[in-house]
């Protein structure tokens, strides 16, 4: 399944980048609603380009239908993303502990600078191997991905305004 999504961030590009790219930043997301505490498993910087990994687990709901398939407990991952922060840009992908063989998500992030705010826009793959519900748990997950990124939002216009 292919995925589209953009979204309005308050502050210049720059800021924005330097915000997602901060380890203080990074650890403030254990606030979000569906995802546990997140750990920050490595961070290079390298001039312009920051390569990071990080730790996540799925502390949602989810519909019995996934559930019949996937295993809540289970749902933990690495998001390994690569930013190139004098081109806007990063790519990333979702590597699961669990269910290796049966999830791939990949694709790439676009930071435009629009009146002095953000959009960011990501485009992404993503591929549920399951017989009978994959689909529906592809719409689940890219559903959980936008409000991820919806909260996410927030605590960025928090770290911003100085409000954390």
């Amino acid at each position: 399944m292919r995925f589209s999504l953009e979204q309005h961030l308050p502050g210049s590009v720059a800021e924005v980048l330097a915000a997602l790219t901060n380890p203080a930043f990074i650890a403030s997301l254990a606030g979000l609603e569906k995802v546990g505490e997140p750990q920050l498993l490595e961070q290079r910087v390298d001039g312009d380009r920051v390569v990071q990994r990080v730790h996540y687990r799925f502390t949602g709901t989810l519909s019995p239908a996934v559930t019949a398939v996937i295993d809540p407990a289970r749902l933990v991952w690495v998001d390994e993303c690569t930013y190139d922060l004098g081109a806007a840009k990063a790519t990333f992908r979702i590597v699961p502990e669990h269910y290796a063989n049966r999830l791939r998500c990949s694709g790439r992030y676009r930071f435009d600078d629009v009146d002095g705010t953000t959009v960011r826009v990501v485009d992404g793959d993503l591929t549920v191997s399951y017989p009978l519900v994959g689909r529906a748990v592809e719409r689940a997950i890219v559903s959980g991905l936008e409000s991820h990124l919806h909260e996410e939002a927030g605590l960025v216009e928090e770290w911003l305004t100085g409000d954390h």
